[in-house]
């Protein structure tokens, strides 16, 4: 998939957010990258890491967090592309992948979205 491509369909999922999710991504870059530059081979699904997020989650600020840089979530494109068979496959991927990656933002674990169904 050519990255603009890509690029629309990430852009369609943010767009689609609910409000109160989206008034509460301020401050928070969501970039695609090729591949993670961080060595976590071995994770997400089948192997293939496909988002990341870094940051200090909205749980865990206190009243002394001002002035940060912004939170990252990161979208790994060829990861996505790589456990996907058609464009239909990736869009559900990358809106699945960043509705993960805000959940992160907003302090859920890993362990509780499973607890959830939703991982």
């Amino acid at each position: 998939m050519q990255r603009a491509e890509f690029e629309r369909l990430v852009e369609e999922v943010l767009e689609k957010l609910p409000d109160e999710f989206k008034d509460k991504l301020e401050n928070v870059d969501v970039v695609i990258e090729d591949y993670s530059s961080k060595d976590l081979s071995g994770v997400g699904r089948g192997g293939f890491l496909l988002g990341l997020y870094q940051g200090i989650p909205l749980s865990k600020r206190t009243h002394y967090y001002a002035g940060g840089l912004p939170d990252k979530i990161s979208i790994f494109k060829r990861n996505v592309e790589r456990i996907c068979n058609s464009r239909k496959d990736i869009a559900k991927a990358v809106k699945r992948v960043i509705q993960h990656e805000i959940a992160h933002h907003f302090g859920i674990s890993d362990e509780r979205l499973r607890e959830l169904g939703l991982y």
